[in-house]
């Protein structure tokens, strides 16, 4: 027998909360295979299981707060399955912990159960059963109950399915069904949803038929309640917390990035070859965002009791938008990497905080926040300063426009400009509008110059 404990999974984190189990007992369980989701103030993750056997008892339910180190679940080699059938309750408890991935398949198990016994003996007196239109009724349970010993004998990997994986295909049009998993013993993953959604591009794309307006997609969650989750609960804490605690305002710039917009298009195809990300505007923003805090430390500043403390580094903590809400995985000593370096850095740490395989030491230590509020179309907004930190800067949607500019001759002229605003929000306690406004225009500056040839790092 092994005792399967809940990891240290962070300096800072003390305890967290079962959300789901993702094996009942008796399930046969592989080392390193996904056993259960833990959710803490920091981080939701997945708790793989450090042996392989069958899952012989589970000591923390659902919902239930546990200490770092807690034995959550016993694993061993027996046939744990030989005295759970012998009671009743274990039939209760597996349909309590299967996930609720099939909410809609619980029910018809209890119900079906007496229902097969009650089909044999009305099969005798079958001439009153054909006038009364019950026949159907029975046949209906009774095909039913063929299927009923499924939900949890497939209940395995493949059958599995993250709430990620789950939402990306749903957000796409993807019939999970129809998707052929690669994880373990048939696990449909996130590659697998994504070769599902590009090959249904490449097909409507081929299509040159005109088409009717897309309807709206009426959301499941509208006229619904649901409970909020550990990290909502932490997210709204901090975020009252901080609005109530420090006094907070919003300055803005307009910046001409078409210096930067044209060294991309220059430079994306041999940057994608050689580090195998596609090059934004974020490491540049992110960069240009560390250079101007060596400059410009009170923006880089925490408010420590009647003291102001100068970080001595740039973490520059970044948004990342996920099905669980907002969380923001740090770049640290941001002002020393390149743009390759952080393009790359972005890339990663964004995938795995979608994907819940960050740890919270990755997700703590930010002096200053970037948040990309330009990614879903916003011009701008006034981005709210989360404490310790005393400023966020957020940066919006980079549009090509009709701009006045000064011609070599010092006439004004028009033309066309790739067009970004910057939105500082700080906290007015130690930061002053001017403090502000030097920031901004240093960072506006490295940006409108556009000398970043040297940085690329390929």
């Amino acid at each position: 027998m092994s005792e399967v404990q809940l990891p240290a999974l962070g300096e800072s984190v003390t305890e967290g909360t079962i959300t789901r189990w993702l094996k009942n007992v008796g399930d046969t369980v592989a080392v390193d295979e996904p056993l259960v989701e833990v959710s803490t103030d920091k981080v939701d993750t997945e708790i793989p299981s450090p042996v392989a056997g069958i899952l012989q008892e589970i000591r923390a339910q659902e919902d239930e707060t546990v200490e770092v180190g807690a034995v959550l679940a016993v694993i061993g080699e027996g046939a744990a399955p030989a005295s759970t059938p012998a009671e009743p309750e274990p039939a209760e408890a597996a349909a309590e912990v299967a996930p609720p991935v099939e909410t809609a398949a619980e029910p018809e198990p209890a119900v079906e159960a007496p229902a097969a016994p009650v089909a044999a003996p009305v099969a005798p007196p079958a001439p009153p059963a054909p006038v009364a239109t019950p026949t159907p009724a029975p046949v209906a349970p009774a095909e039913s109950a063929q299927p009923s010993p499924s939900p949890s004998a497939t209940e395995t990997d493949s059958a599995y399915v993250t709430p990620i994986v789950r939402k990306l295909a749903k957000d796409n049009g993807v019939d999970l069904s129809k998707v052929s998993g690669t994880g373990i013993g048939g696990r449909i993953r996130k590659e697998d949803v994504e070769a599902a959604i590009s090959n249904t591009s490449s097909i409507s794309s081929a299509s040159t038929a005109p088409s009717a307006p897309a309807e709206v997609e009426v959301s499941p969650l509208r006229g619904t309640t649901e409970q909020m989750s550990r990290l909502r609960k932490v997210l709204a804490s901090k975020a009252v917390e901080s609005m109530q605690s420090s006094a907070q305002l919003t300055s803005v710039v307009e910046v001409d990035v078409t210096k930067i917009a044209e060294l991309r298009k220059k430079v994306q195809s041999d940057f994608i070859a050689k580090t195998g990300v596609k090059l934004s505007f974020m490491p540049f923003f992110n960069l240009a965002a560390a250079e101007a805090l060596k400059a410009h430390p009170k923006i880089n500043s925490t408010i420590e009791g009647e003291s102001i403390v100068y970080h001595p580094t740039e973490n520059i903590s970044f948004a990342v938008d996920t099905d669980r809400g907002l969380l923001t995985p740090v770049i640290r000593n941001a002002a020393e990497l390149t743009i390759a370096e952080t393009a790359k850095q972005i890339s990663n740490l964004a995938e795995r905080t979608r994907n819940n395989q960050l740890t919270p030491d990755e997700l703590s230590g930010g002096t200053f926040t970037l948040t990309n509020t330009g990614s879903r179309g916003a011009l701008f907004d006034t981005p709210v300063v989360f404490m310790p930190q005393s400023a966020i800067l957020g940066t919006g949607i980079v549009t090509k426009r009709p701009v006045v500019m000064q011609s070599a001759d010092g006439s004004d002229v028009i033309a066309i400009r790739s067009m970004v605003y910057l939105a500082l929000s700080y906290d007015h306690r130690n930061i002053d509008g001017a403090d502000a406004a030097r920031y901004l225009t240093a960072v506006k500056n490295r940006l409108e110059q556009g000398d970043f040839e040297g940085q690329l790092g390929i």
